[in-house]
């Protein structure tokens, strides 16, 4: 079980949203590359960072923070705004190693298919972020997560899977911000019904014991932000997970 800490950058600052909504945005008085290297030196393998400026953009925005993440000794996955493929080559250059792929990836699956095998599914990690309507069945977001798609999320990781997608990044956006744990229900759900992806948990992680709960049902990896910025998460947690991992 990999723990990923994550940074979420708005105009340069470390910020996290509560269920994704701009309007309740909480600013950490941190810098972001400091930050970044005190999860490298914890032993972090991974550093999830999204480039909320860009997501709002509908294009990467801030490709130097990004750079500079990328050279701190982590490798980074990165997401916020891409819509091209051209978007995806833009983070490649800046240090990149995983590009995440929200909206587009749900509106034009077949072009995103294309992505996968031009650059490698290796390079690209599905954001498929998710609220569960009144009828119970889940529907992703798109926009920044200002809007949902009529798309369901079955005939979307089917139609990816024959495609070679392997990295699917999962948030209950109900669940995001909020300190409350993870959806154990719906991760369950998906890496039974999909085993074939390596499940990415986003949302309510709290502590280790979240963490636990997680690898218990199957979950690759799991993002971690808030939990790490406020310490429930400590950076000993984080060499802990790392080294098992």
């Amino acid at each position: 079980m990999n723990v990923i800490p994550a940074i979420d950058l708005r105009g340069g600052r470390v910020v996290r949203l509560l269920q994704g909504d701009f309007a309740r945005a909480r600013t950490f008085d941190e810098d972001a590359l400091a930050l970044a290297r005190r999860y490298a030196g914890a032993g972090a393998r991974w550093l999830h960072v999204v480039d909320l400026d860009g997501a709002r953009a509908g294009r990467p925005v801030q490709l130097d923070a990004l750079a500079a993440l990328a050279a701190a000794g982590v490798r980074v996955q990165a997401g916020g705004g891409v819509r091209a493929l051209e978007d995806a080559e833009r983070l490649f250059a800046a240090g990149v190693a995983r590009v995440v792929v929200g909206s587009a990836a749900v509106r034009t699956p077949e072009a995103f298919a294309g992505w996968l095998a031009a650059a490698g599914a290796e390079r690209f990690c599905l954001a498929l972020d998710l609220r569960r309507g009144d009828d119970g069945r889940w529907r992703p977001a798109v926009d920044a997560w200002q809007a949902e798609a009529d798309t369901g999320i079955e005939a979307l990781l089917d139609r990816l899977r024959a495609a070679g997608l392997r990295h699917v990044l999962t948030t209950d956006i109900a669940q995001d911000g909020m300190r409350a744990g993870p959806n154990l229900a719906l991760y369950r759900e998906l890496a039974a019904r999909w085993p074939c992806f390596d499940w990415i948990a986003s949302g309510g992680v709290r502590d280790r014991g979240d963490v636990a709960d997680l690898a218990r049902i199957g979950i690759a990896a799991c993002v971690a932000g808030t939990a790490l910025l406020e310490g429930s998460l400590s950076l000993e947690d984080l060499a802990a997970c790392s080294r098992a991992a």
